[in-house]
């Protein structure tokens, strides 16, 4: 990558047993972030075995100027990003998280690392899906806490007249949308950058809808953040991340980032 590295960085592919806010060899403050390695590109393992993607990336840029940190990366259960942030285990979770009210009232989040819109994926040449009110009885496969199948669940539970299908999987991404070109799936909802990404690879036969705000609000701002723990000095953490997220916006930094991983400028404003 074009980012090089100006603090110590210890990358785990599996799960490793550091715990947070001990201290490192040079007196650092450990900081673990935890990711699950997908949905590429946001974050993946490179053909080095090493975690890698955008979200791994920027964190990587924030801590190069913080040198009071030492960084642990570490790759493990989406799940369990959840639960290690609970124990503070980890301190930061980096997996294209947006925002929904219920995490935000256990976690804090930083400020926007990227912008993007969401959209209904469906196979190419398909009309009769413009907005969620027509998801109502169509088929989409789902990962479990996912910020698309909290939206799809509470739509479910508060407005369908007829509920949406969601059949939970754990597959990749590639798979899915390819299920939805082959019409085993109706549709997903997805990011438009992960979408165009993806199509561009894999040279899927799909299109996409934009969604209206009022839908676009049932699944959260149209942003992705970083999450942070609750634990112990964890807001101190969270003003020095957004201070230098701040720096990284102005400097071209995340421009540069995402035009290498996302095929596009997804920088946020500043703030």
């Amino acid at each position: 990558m074009g980012l090089t590295s100006l603090l110590v960085l210890t990358i785990i592919v599996g799960c490793g047993n550091t715990s947070g806010k001990e201290k490192g060899s040079e007196g650092q403050t450990v900081i673990n972030i935890a990711t699950s390695g997908a949905p590429k590109p946001f974050s993946f393992v490179n053909d080095k075995n090493e975690v890698d993607g955008y979200d791994i990336q920027v964190v990587k840029a924030i801590f190069e100027g913080l040198p009071q940190y030492k960084v642990n990366i570490e790759k493990t259960e989406f799940a369990s990003i959840f639960a290690g942030l609970d124990s503070d285990r980890y301190q930061i979770g980096a997996n294209n998280f947006a925002s929904n009210k219920e995490r935000k009232e256990k976690y804090y989040y930083s400020s926007p690392i990227s912008k993007n819109q969401f959209v209904i994926v469906v196979k190419e040449g398909r009309d009769d899906i413009k907005s969620f009110a027509d998801l109502e009885g169509k088929t989409t496969e789902v990962s479990p806490g996912r910020n698309y199948t909290v939206a799809l669940e509470n739509y479910n539970k508060n407005s369908a007249k007829q509920p949406v299908v969601l059949k939970y999987t754990e597959d990749e991404l590639a798979s899915t949308l390819q299920h939805v070109e082959s019409g085993a799936a109706d549709f997903i909802l997805l990011d438009a950058a992960m979408l165009n990404l993806y199509i561009k690879e894999f040279g899927l036969k799909l299109a996409s809808i934009p969604l209206s705000q009022e839908d676009s609000d049932r699944i959260g701002v149209p942003y992705s953040y970083l999450i942070l723990s609750k634990g112990k000095n964890s807001e101190q953490l969270t003003n020095e991340v957004n201070e230098r997220l701040k720096v990284l916006i102005k400097d071209g930094t995340i421009s540069k980032i995402s035009k290498e991983f996302l095929n596009g400028d997804f920088a946020p404003e500043i703030e």
